[in-house]
């Protein structure tokens, strides 16, 4: 399999470069990068060009990572190739037209895909078939775990949802980390702590493959003083401020397609 990377210089399409490697899905000889200045100094072996379609036509997967309002300007003809948008925003159609192929994924990984531990939805067009499924889940299963969607929408949503990947958690940690110091603990001890319960309950979810919704229901059921702490950040609007956060991110995915 020959995978080109269109933004391969860049930090997301650099991450599934890494992790394709690393799990050897691909060897760096089959793999081809875009770059629109100098060529990076990584991926000894790789071929580096700032042409998209020389990217294309050595390619039998096209990754398409690029900010969604640079991508109009990226020119290249991939018919008869798998093409794979990790752009949030915009549609399957429109890739399709943009790049004369009836055969285009759309995906989400995140930032974990750094580390192996991406989160990557992810749905094909009509034109897609199960030999490009499978190719796509052995490219995100290397980043980390995928599931397949079943609507547009779904991604859209997930582009908010998922997408952001650690900004969420680490939302929340930051105000733990500031509620700690307010009590007179250090920066340092509450950062080390923060970061403990984040990384354990991560650990724990996955180890346990619990429902989040469970565990919550155990503490508050339990009656003691997380209970009392939960049942606090509710009545002050956590659980409704995190969905208007979520729906304003989905909108924003939404207006993205609308105007490219």
């Amino acid at each position: 399999m020959r995978i080109g990377v269109v933004g391969g210089a860049g930090w997301l399409g650099g991450a599934i470069v890494d992790s394709l490697l690393r799990v050897g899905v691909v060897s760096a000889g089959d793999v081809t990068l875009s770059h629109r200045r100098e060529p990076p100094d990584r991926f000894p072996g790789a071929f580096w060009t700032s042409d998209s379609q020389v990217l294309a036509d050595r390619s039998d997967v096209i990754i398409l990572s690029v900010r969604p309002q640079d991508w109009p300007s990226v020119a290249f003809d991939a018919r008869g190739k798998l093409a794979i948008s990790v752009m949030a925003g915009i549609g399957l159609d429109a890739i399709a037209e943009h790049h004369k192929t009836n055969r285009v994924v759309r995906s989400l990984p995140n930032a974990a895909a750094e580390v192996g531990r991406a989160y990557t939805p992810w749905m094909g067009s009509a034109g897609v078939t199960e030999d490009d499924k499978d190719t796509v889940r052995r490219i995100f299963g290397a980043c980390g775990v995928e599931d397949e969607v079943i609507r547009e929408s779904h991604i859209d949503y997930m582009s908010g949802l998922s997408g952001p990947g650690p900004a969420f958690p680490s939302l929340l940690a930051a105000a733990m980390m500031q509620g700690a110091m307010r009590h007179g603990l250090s920066r340092d001890v509450a950062r080390r702590a923060v970061n403990s319960v984040l990384i354990g309950t991560g650990c724990l979810l996955q180890h346990r493959d619990q429902d989040p919704i469970d565990v919550v229901d155990t503490f508050v059921n339990y009656r003691r003083l997380t209970a009392a702490a939960i049942e606090k950040m509710r009545a002050g609007g956590f659980d409704a401020a995190v969905a208007d956060g979520l729906e304003t991110a989905f909108q924003i995915s939404v207006s993205w397609g609308e105007t490219t």
